[in-house]
């Protein structure tokens, strides 16, 4: 499948920073990966907080409904096993979960989780909604974020700013918010991941 493309290292950084990094894997991919879970639909808000200061370093969606995507908007996390079309990740198995938080919890950061029950029809609005965001340009993470949430009924008040801890802020006065916390060497998120990365980039794993 296609990965992402990369602005050639000759244009200027101000060029590179502007350009959304479009990729849209195939229909058949899209149908090989496709994974239902049997937990109840749900969107979830995943914050990337630095430490020590409680930065916001990202933020991005995970959206349980008639299949479960992620939606990680001028992200950098990429399998080979995951196809994308502009930021939205599918096949998210809850190894692949646990691979993502993984990825972002680190001795600088911690993973924020938190989870929001929705009907199936809410849930599979916002697969939709993110679906047609489009791929995001550098530092857009929480203003399209917010964008598409705006567009799924009873999250139309979400924030579309550049804060990922003022998106986070927003997202837990919805009622029934369920917060979980992952920090670098939790073992849940490591259950049978095996990798290694060399200059950013995977070059081993086991899935």
């Amino acid at each position: 499948m296609k990965r992402r493309v990369f602005l050639a290292a000759a244009l200027p950084v101000a060029l590179a920073a502007c350009g959304a990094q479009k990729v849209w894997d195939s229909d058949e991919e899209l149908r090989a990966a496709r994974f239902v879970s049997d937990e109840p639909p749900s969107i979830t808000l995943f914050t990337v907080i630095g430490i020590p200061r409680g930065e916001g370093g990202h933020s991005a969606l995970m959206i349980n409904g008639s299949q479960r995507v992620i939606y990680d908007p001028a992200g950098s996390w990429e399998h080979p096993r995951i196809p994308e079309r502009n930021d939205v990740l599918y096949g998210i198995t809850d190894n692949f979960k646990h691979f993502y938080i993984d990825y972002h919890a680190r001795k600088t950061y911690w993973v924020a989780e938190d989870t929001v029950l929705v009907s199936r029809e809410v849930a599979d609005a916002a697969i939709r909604a993110v679906e047609s965001q489009g791929a995001s340009p550098k530092s857009y993470c929480a203003v399209n974020t917010g964008k598409a949430l705006r567009r799924v009924p009873g999250f139309e008040s979400a924030p579309t700013g550049f804060s990922p801890l003022k998106l986070r802020d927003w997202f837990l006065t919805l009622p029934g918010v369920q917060s979980k916390r992952h920090m670098d060497g939790d073992p849940a998120n490591n259950h049978d991941v095996l990798i290694r990365q060399k200059n950013g980039q995977i070059v081993g794993y086991n899935m």
